[in-house]
């Protein structure tokens, strides 16, 4: 009996890891063609994007594409979700390492347009999905794309409330002012490569310090 009971945890710890293995490897499958996705709608456009085209990127068939994702609207919905993570995962360690209220302004700015610069197709694939048909039902039915202007309000008017920022402007409307300048270079980062992203995030950053610091 104890034997049995010892080849049965055997066989069960060996099907609990081939089951580890193959989701592992599923994740990395469904991670490459997302990637892969991002990239072709970048170069061709969200209209010629399709899974044979996606398929022939990546040199695999395009029922791997369909075994992964149930079609164009349910990988396009993953692209979307996967490219805010990435967002996420590059600006806010950026934010948080900053404690004062204008050091964190200045890294919001900084960090949002330098994910711009890094991840430009990133950048063209959000835009050309935006454009699409499916595009707002798309951004607006995903509950993980963050309301931007909300956030970027909460920590202006935290820093006004402890005295670090300016206190008479309004959070709100900054908040749209600044979120405003940051996705207005996307486009133009899409359009012109030589865009001087790095000349306009300087500028950017500049015109909100001297607009919520404290102080002449």
């Amino acid at each position: 009996m104890t034997g049995q009971l010892a080849n049965l945890l055997v066989m069960m710890s060996k099907t609990t890891a081939a089951s580890s293995e193959r989701t592992f490897i599923e994740s990395a499958r469904r991670a490459q063609i997302v990637r892969a996705a991002i990239d072709t709608i970048a170069e061709v456009g969200y209209g010629e994007a399709s899974f044979a085209r996606i398929a022939k990127r990546l040199g695999i068939s395009r029922g791997l594409i369909s075994y992964h994702f149930s079609g164009k609207d349910d990988l396009i919905k993953q692209v979307v979700h996967e490219a805010a993570e990435e967002a996420k995962a590059y600006i806010r360690p950026r934010i948080l390492a900053e404690s004062s209220g204008p050091a964190m302004l200045q890294a919001y700015i900084e960090s949002n347009l330098g994910f711009m610069r890094d991840h430009r197709n990133n950048v063209i694939a959000m835009i050309e999905i935006a454009r699409s048909g499916d595009g707002q039902r798309i951004f607006y039915g995903d509950t993980d794309v963050v309301d931007a202007v909300g956030a970027l309000e909460h920590l202006l008017s935290r820093f006004q409330t402890v005295g670090e920022l300016r206190p008479d402007f309004d959070p709100h409307a900054m908040a749209i002012a600044v979120r405003a300048a940051i996705e207005a270079a996307s486009p133009r980062l899409a359009l012109d490569p030589a865009f001087d992203i790095n000349g306009y995030t300087s500028e950017i950053a500049t015109t909100f310090h001297l607009a919520t610091r404290i102080g002449p």
